[in-house]
């Protein structure tokens, strides 16, 4: 929808506060690209299945509360609140957190403390007892789990979230359900409509085809992509793992169903859903299913029927993909603009952990110059790692430009970081390893993935000193970047790898728990009665995230340079604000004193004098040599 002419159309009509009214013309605006999607998706003669999709809009509408609907009107009128410098987000499995959904409630004042105002609560909603995917195998999309509370400890949650003016991301598992949700449950009883909910076949025939081109996601664990149901004498596919059903989305009435899901979740009080997996949405014999064409087209249809129904809400993309795929996912070509408003950086991740390894930016540089620019009115969420592994999304072109073997060089980083090198301060996991390729995925907590568990086992001082240096650059770089920034919840105060799922059976062969580690309160309590690197990590990234927000030139608006710097071991990229302040990002991947030519710093406006600010340290200083002179993995904030 035109952001300037919804405007004028609120502001005339707010004095009516006419809800209804408003529905109505979001409606009358989406309409012809609502049909136009639905079309090219299902085809020219689905008028019945599309008729039924119009008088579904209303009924979902009428559904919302009414608070919501009010907040959606808010949200709409004040543009893109998401591209806020004031965002800054923690990620956390609510039960290692801090128990429950009311145990996380009595938190709220820790992650104010600490400047959070946006949370991504892991999979809460119902899921088999054994194997679950850590919560992405989906019993019930709205169902809340007894081990985290009820519906209503969510609302309570959500309503002194939004007192206190903070955000909720939810998961919304768009591509597949567990093999226990009412829908598979009754394909296996032989209800045909619901086996056409999911990719089922009697004979072997058309799997094979499609297992020609499909690649396997876990095949350690789950090889292959199609699982044989012997209650219904059926082939199913199970891209993921033999207990997740991918949804058949050739089938309207799947798309339909998953909407009522998508608007109840809304409804819940969640501003922000997490579109998990929607890259495989659509699965197409002889292609490898990703990033085809019809998924953009699905993911677009989502969000403008949401548009009409509850355009306060925002959905984000995890997709995982090449980087040039990423940016697809705010919408290009057919679907330009309308797909999602935020979209995980994952190249960035990847790109960042690549310096750390090689002590070099060329990479960085490359990959960053290549991406295409993201729409105005769309985000990254930037963040050094998350919940699952870091994969290593890198294009092997690029890698090939600098003179590497791309396949050699994957093997260093993972040798690197998953201890296969005695010189490595790395300790992290080897996950989804595929002898057949070479290819595999790295765990481990950030403090553990940079040196901070080796260094406090040996007690050496200058190795823990350089693993606090690069908990927080690495930290400063995603604060900076542009976007909304996410911190895995325990990487704040270094916490270190969890080893005890291998002594738990639903975890021990799935080594990204490693990296899922339990909050440590007792730590949180002593950071303000001694020393230690944790505290160092917390009240440093404290002090940054209030610097970020109280400097507008952090708010996404675009306003992002790189600099090339003749350095190898540094990075230079400076954020710019239509006021003309700015700021100065520096850091130094090297183990080693790099030096900056001053010349540069003069250019861009930042020395005078030969003198410059530097924002986190909050001082001018000075260059006696006509060289900035950047410590080991030192991170500077330099202000005009």
């Amino acid at each position: 929808m035109n952001q300037a002419a919804l405007h004028k159309l609120i502001s005339s009509r707010k004095k009516k506060k006419d809800l209804n009214d408003l529905f109505e013309l979001r409606l009358a605006t989406n309409l012809t690209l609502i049909k136009d999607l639905f079309f090219s998706i299902y085809g020219k003669n689905r008028n019945t299945e599309f008729a039924a999709l119009l008088q579904k809009l209303p009924k979902l509408f009428d559904k919302r509360p009414e608070y919501l609907k009010r907040q959606d009107i808010h949200r709409l009128g004040i543009g893109n609140w998401y591209q806020s410098e004031q965002m800054m987000g923690m990620q956390l499995y609510v039960d290692h957190f801090n128990k429950d959904l009311k145990g996380l409630q009595d938190k709220l004042g820790y992650f104010e403390d600490l400047g959070i105002n946006f949370l991504h609560l892991m999979p809460i909603t119902e899921r088999p007892k054994g194997e679950n995917d850590g919560g992405y195998a989906v019993n019930n999309y709205t169902a809340i789990a007894k081990k985290y509370g009820s519906k209503k400890d969510l609302a309570s949650l959500t309503q002194q979230m939004r007192a206190k003016k903070m955000y909720l991301m939810l998961d919304f598992v768009v591509n597949h359900t567990s093999d226990e949700h009412a829908w598979a449950k009754k394909a296996k009883s032989g209800n045909t409509r619901y086996q056409d909910y999911y990719y089922t076949y009697a004979e072997r025939d058309v799997p094979d085809a499609f297992e020609k081109n499909l690649p396997e996601v876990f095949p350690e664990t789950s090889p292959g992509n199609f699982t044989y149901i012997p209650e219904m004498e059926k082939w199913v596919m199970t891209v993921f793992n033999t207990y997740q059903w991918d949804l058949n989305y050739t089938n309207p009435e799947v798309f339909m169903a998953m909407l009522v899901n998508l608007v109840e979740l809304s409804n819940m009080g969640v501003d922000v859903v997490r579109f998990d997996a929607l890259a495989f949405l659509w699965k197409k014999m002889g292609t490898v299913s990703q990033n085809l064409p019809e998924a953009h087209a699905i993911i677009a249809l989502f969000r403008m029927c949401l548009q009409v129904v509850a355009p306060g809400t925002i959905l984000l993309a995890e997709a995982i993909v090449a980087p040039k795929e990423i940016i697809n996912y705010f919408g290009t070509g057919p679907t330009k603009g309308n797909e999602c408003e935020v979209a995980y950086n994952a190249s960035l991740m990847s790109l960042l952990w690549n310096s750390i390894a090689t002590k070099k930016t060329a990479l960085l540089y490359k990959s960053l110059i290549d991406i295409p620019n993201k729409p105005n009115d769309a985000t990254w969420i930037n963040y050094i790692r998350c919940h699952d592994d870091i994969g290593l999304g890198l294009d092997d072109r690029l890698i090939q430009e600098l003179g590497w073997n791309p396949k050699g060089h994957r093997k260093f980083l993972l040798d690197y970081y998953c201890q296969r090198l005695d010189w490595s301060p790395a300790k992290g996991m080897l996950f989804m390893h595929n002898p057949k390729t070479g290819d595999g995925r790295i765990t481990g907590s950030a403090a553990s993935l940079l040196g901070l568990e080796k260094a406090l086992l040996t007690k050496n001082k200058t190795e823990i000193d350089q693993s606090v240096a690069k908990i927080i650059m690495l930290h400063g770089i995603i604060l900076a970047f542009g976007g909304i920034p996410l911190i895995y919840a325990g990487d704040e105060i270094g916490t270190l790898n969890d080893y005890s799922f291998l002594n738990e059976d639903g975890k021990k062969e799935d080594s990204r728990w490693v990296n899922r580690p339990k909050q440590d309160w007792d730590v949180i309590k002593a950071l303000k009665k001694k020393k230690s690197p944790q505290q160092r990590i917390h009240d440093t990234l404290k002090m940054l995230i209030a610097i970020r927000k109280k400097n507008p030139v952090f708010a996404d608006h675009s306003n992002f340079t790189l600099h090339h710097t003749g350095n190898q071991h540094i990075l230079l990229f400076e954020r710019t604000s239509k006021s003309k302040k700015s700021v100065l990002v520096l850091c130094n991947f090297d183990d080693n004193p790099q030096v900056l030519d001053g010349s540069l710093l003069s250019k861009l406006g930042y020395l005078k004098n030969q003198e410059f600010h530097e924002m986190i340290t909050a001082t001018n200083n000075k260059l006696n040599s006509g060289f900035l002179e950047v410590k080991p993995y030192q991170l500077l904030w330099l202000q005009k």
